[in-house]
């Protein structure tokens, strides 16, 4: 195999016969590409050589399972993928048009040790990627990209004979089964579904009504074109539609959900919009009641509540706080044995014996259903109401290219640090800590924090806050991280902001 290029011009005779792939498209635990800007159909083709060598490298067995999602340039891409993946000797089940967690599913259904999804996630049109794995439910880590990069790119992909093909019918019935089983509502209960458009749409919907749960819809039309929003339930945008769906129905919640099904979104029955890191705590609250004495994992991007809520206490609940990003979390609440993972972006990892341990959107949906179905008595703005109040931040991302934004997090991270070290203040208080597991928390005395890292799907770094005090206190933190990230003229404009 040749060296893929870096860069070949578009509508040349060399894009159509020779493979492209962009370096920086292979990221921390998944890869992500513009097409056809930054990867051409040949150089996914090189991709899936390049995987397939990495299995046989490995000694895994030479069978995986591949999806795709609904974009319209996804089952081309995908079918470039599985050409290179028999190039290598691997025998492909391709299980169509699917969710992420569907793909994750698939591997324990069809009893296969490897995966790979073709999705850009949440990215908007024109992106696209893949999400693989080899040791279920686990996804691709640093290293193991690290690896699959080095392969790709020397031109280190093996050719090996024994390649093979099949369509596999009926995975999509055995996940709606998996998720569901034979549980009905007790109590009547009335959802806004909200897919955006995307691929959950074929989904969501099916799901709620096998569970006897009222749908209100809200663009549950399968449309590659996102005619209303980028399906993504970490936007405002999106959480602000489902809000307006919700007073407008006088539903029960809105469950919304991105490109590829494996985050969900929360709205209660006032139109509060609820973060994924509150939910996560409801959630706890919730199942450390059925499981006590639980660890739960929570990114860096989440509430102190997990340490600090005495609900949590009371039920024997440890709290594991670790790095964001769905393989580190994935792979933590296997290391540890936790119950469940919280990822403020959206992403839950419920474990055994209440999910399989991947990401899967729809798991937490059947899941918010059923505490509900066994909180007969109290909504979801009730379950909000019950929590300790903070004032917390979305998740905002100014603009760093991914070519330096690793180097300028190094730099933010040193000058936050020396803030601590000399002990100057921090929205008017001490500085306890700062957090470097995964870019910087900085962590003031009465338990407040605020955080700055890089993305690791685009280019941009990462800024949260969060007060135990008041609303002021969390702008005045924002402000003052936000002083420090401006001392770095390569970073940009925020996406959105408080």
């Amino acid at each position: 195999m040749t060296k893929p290029l870096p860069e070949v011009t578009p509508n040349t005779w060399s894009f159509l016969r020779d493979a492209m792939i962009k370096p920086t498209g292979f990221r921390e635990y998944d890869a992500r590409w513009k097409y056809p800007e930054e990867i051409n159909l040949p150089g996914m083709t090189a991709l899936g050589l390049g995987l397939g060598t990495q299995m046989r490298k490995r000694g895994i067995e030479p069978v995986i399972a591949v999806g795709n999602d609904y974009r319209d340039y996804s089952l081309a891409i995908k079918n470039a993928l599985i050409l290179g993946l028999m190039q290598a000797g691997i025998q492909v089940k391709d299980i169509g048009p699917a969710l992420s967690p569907m793909a994750y599913f698939a591997q324990f259904h069809l009893n296969v040790p490897a995966v790979a999804m073709v999705t850009a996630s949440h990215n908007p049109n024109g992106w696209t990627g893949v999400k693989m794995g080899f040791d279920r439910p686990l996804t691709h880590g640093p290293d193991e990209m690290g690896e699959l990069r080095d392969i790709v790119l020397n031109g280190e992909g093996q050719p090996a004979p024994g390649g093979s093909y099949e369509f596999v019918d009926g995975v999509k019935e055995a996940y709606i089964d998996d998720l569901v089983g034979d549980f009905k509502m007790s109590r009547p209960l009335k959802v806004v579904c909200a897919t955006g458009n995307g691929t959950a749409s074929a989904f969501a919907p099916e799901i709620f009504e096998r569970m006897g749960v009222e749908v209100v819809e809200s663009h549950n039309r399968l449309d590659y074109t996102f005619p209303h929003y980028n399906p993504n339930p970490e936007a405002m945008e999106m959480l602000h539609d489902m809000s307006a769906s919700v007073k407008a129905s006088g539903a029960d919640l809105a469950l919304g959900f991105d490109g590829d099904g494996d985050r969900c979104g929360v709205v209660d029955d006032e139109g509060e919009e609820i973060f994924a890191d509150k939910v996560g705590v409801i959630m706890a609250r919730d199942l450390s009641k059925l499981y006590p004495n639980s660890t739960f994992v929570a990114d860096v991007k989440s509430t102190g509540l997990f340490a600090s809520d005495p609900e949590l206490q009371k039920n024997g609940v440890t709290a594991d706080y670790w790095k964001t990003g769905h393989s580190h979390m994935k792979r933590r609440v296997k290391e540890i044995g936790a119950l469940a993972g919280f990822e403020k972006s959206g992403h839950y990892f419920l474990a055994e014996p209440v999910g399989r341990g991947y990401d899967c959107g729809m798991r937490v949906a059947v899941e918010v259903c059923k505490m509900l179905d066994r909180n007969p008595g109290q909504s979801m703005s009730d379950l909000r109401k019950a929590l300790p109040k903070t004032w917390s931040t979305p998740t905002m991302s100014p603009y760093c290219a991914d070519t330096e934004k690793y180097t300028v997090l190094e730099r933010l991270v040193q000058k936050l640090a020396a803030k601590h070290e000399a002990g100057e203040q921090f929205a008017g208080r001490a500085i306890k800590e700062v957090v470097t597991v995964n870019g910087a928390r900085v962590i003031l005395d009465n338990g407040s924090w605020g955080l700055v890292r890089a993305s690791s799907n685009t280019p941009n770094l990462v800024v949260v806050c969060e007060s135990s005090e008041s609303e002021a206190e969390m702008r005045a933190i924002f402000a003052d991280i936000d002083a420090v990230i401006r001392t770095e003229p390569l970073v940009g404009d925020y996406d959105q902001t408080i």
